[in-house]
């Protein structure tokens, strides 16, 4: 991965409640969708981006001033990972699926309008700088709640020929050697941008790694019909790719989400003309936004279970319940893994505590006994809740997954074999109150943690040591135990960085280059993540 410096804008942002993204490449795309609210304390996808036109330019930024500073990013050339990248060694593709960790399964979720690039342009001047991180994008039209999105893909080159398949195919790569098994395919059409990005990532997938597998998630919030056999017939044109992913037995696994859309009889239809009409049978794993009113309803057609669940780490607890009441129904349950979620323009969020929600997601999957799990989500910067490599977070939290997901596939954790530090922290304040015009802000979601000002140094270290920091002018130090652990420290203007100190000299060092201040032009209250592993 070259780094390269890249004047793109830096957004900050209100996020939102349950909503799905369209299409962005339609022509005559609806406006977006109404917001949609799931049970208390579970968050839904998020909301709708308006749609470029055909040819991927849109209207032209908003008003001088109304976009924060330039900053600096990367460019992701989708090459291998860096030597000494992660602070231990992540067992290959075959290791991670072979044996009993071959059982344990981890998909991330694939949101479709949100791949690397929406137009093959550079970066400093491309779809997600001018019209989604841009206030003033789009004719202005996301300016109340101060831009459509805060962070995008982590940018690419442009390149030359099919440049939307190779872009898929890298997106493969880097989950792939992520450790990931596959995506679930978030199904928001049956026709247009979203249904053909759909069909050419399951290209992608199989072309890339033939084991990388993409699980069938129809969106049924997002979806336009009421026939089952328009539904069943959709699927088993995807369920065609050898890329779809089956069970050991054939079986193809339809795992929709929001299934309490529909009742259990009308799945029952879909599940029947899928076998009637084309001849495919199915696993069926419904994905609910409320697992407890519904699983008994849908356990007779259902193989598992999963649920989109809470992105706070406060209230986790009640995973531990439901993975019981999967299991107890005989059922193998997908247990949502997140990092965190501010969505623009629905005016919510959640406390994520820094890494904490990472932390205590993956947890509960490990501890909890999860049979898979899906990382919530994979690309979906409506709601800032990104594991791919990002503008403002890098690898930071994807590296972090694969440490989680070698302990949950391979039932050990693996050594420490390297000294490396994550450093997390927002640029501004809970409380800051934009002064860039933006009427609409967030307030915390029901059930969330409460708001908290914290810079967390999340080190791995293969012995003890000690930890040298800075935010802003305020210095100081800690010493820090061998393995992982966690230090907090108040949120403070300027920048914030942190090395270890060992032997007198040091061994790795991180510095977070986005600057806190407490005059802000929009909200944004993303964490945003470095890691010593990956500087520069």
């Amino acid at each position: 991965m070259a780094a390269l410096l890249l004047s793109v804008f830096l957004l900050v942002g209100v996020c939102a409640a349950a909503g799905i993204a369209g299409d962005p490449f339609s022509t005559g795309a609806a406006a977006p969708a109404a917001p949609r609210s799931g049970a208390s304390g579970s968050a839904g996808p998020s909301a709708v981006p308006s749609a470029p036109p055909s040819g991927g330019r849109g209207a032209d930024p908003g008003t001088a001033g109304s976009a924060p500073p330039a900053t600096r990013g990367q460019v992701d050339t989708g090459g291998p990972r860096p030597a000494g990248a992660l602070p231990f060694d992540l067992p290959g593709p075959a290791a991670l699926r072979s044996g009993d960790a071959g059982r344990k399964l981890v998909f991330a979720h694939y949101f479709t309008p949100y791949p690397l690039s929406l137009d093959n342009a550079s970066a400093d001047a491309d779809y997600y700088t001018r019209n989604y991180l841009d206030p003033g994008g789009e004719s202005g039209k996301h300016r109340r709640y101060g831009g459509l999105l805060r962070d995008r893909p982590l940018p690419v080159p442009p390149k030359d020929g099919d440049w939307e398949y190779a872009n898929l195919r890298q997106e493969v790569r880097t989950a792939r050697d992520a450790g990931i098994d596959g995506f679930t395919l978030d199904l928001l059409s049956l026709s247009g941008k979203n249904r053909e990005r759909a069909e050419m990532l399951l290209r992608a997938a199989h072309a890339v790694d033939p084991a990388f597998k993409i699980m069938l998630m129809p969106d049924m919030t997002a979806l336009d019909t009421d026939d089952p056999a328009v539904l069943a017939d959709a699927v088993a044109a995807l369920a065609a790719s050898p890329a779809a992913h089956r069970l050991g037995d054939g079986r193809l696994v339809l795992s929709p989400f929001k299934a309490e859309q529909k009742d259990p009889g009308w799945w029952s239809r879909v599940l029947d003309t899928l076998k009637a009409r084309h001849g495919i049978r199915t696993a069926f794993v419904p994905l609910f936004l409320d697992f407890d009113a519904h699983s008994a309803a849908f356990a007779p057609l259902s193989y598992g279970f999963s649920e989109w669940g809470s992105r706070s780490y406060a209230g986790q607890e009640g995973a531990t319940a439901d993975v019981r009441r999967a299991h107890g129904l005989g059922k193998i349950w997908m247990q949502p893994v997140s990092v965190q979620d501010a969505r623009p323009n629905q005016g919510v969020y959640d406390e994520a505590g820094n890494t904490a929600t990472l932390r205590s997601t993956w947890t509960h999957a490990i501890d909890d006994g999860a049979d898979w799990v899906q990382l919530t989500t994979w690309n979906d910067y409506s709601e800032g809740s990104q594991f791919a490599p990002s503008l403002h977070n890098g690898y930071a939290y994807l590296d972090l997954a694969s440490y989680y997901l070698t302990r949950f596939k391979t039932g050990g954790w693996p050594p420490v074999v390297r000294d490396t530090l994550y450093l997390t922290a927002r640029t501004q304040f809970a409380d800051a109150d934009p002064g860039g015009g933006q009427s609409l802000v967030m307030s915390l979601r029901k059930g969330s943690a409460a708001a908290r000002d914290a810079v967390e140094v999340l080190s791995f270290l293969t012995r003890p040591g000690t930890v040298r920091t800075a935010v802003g002018r305020t210095a100081g130090e800690y010493g820090a135990p061998a393995g992982l652990h966690s230090e907090l420290l108040p949120l403070g203007p300027g920048i914030s960085s942190a090395r270890l100190v060992r032997d007198g000299r040091s061994t790795a060092e991180v510095e977070l280059p986005y600057p806190v201040d407490r005059k802000v032009p929009v909200q944004d209250l993303q964490y945003y993540a470095a890691t010593s592993g990956r500087a520069g």
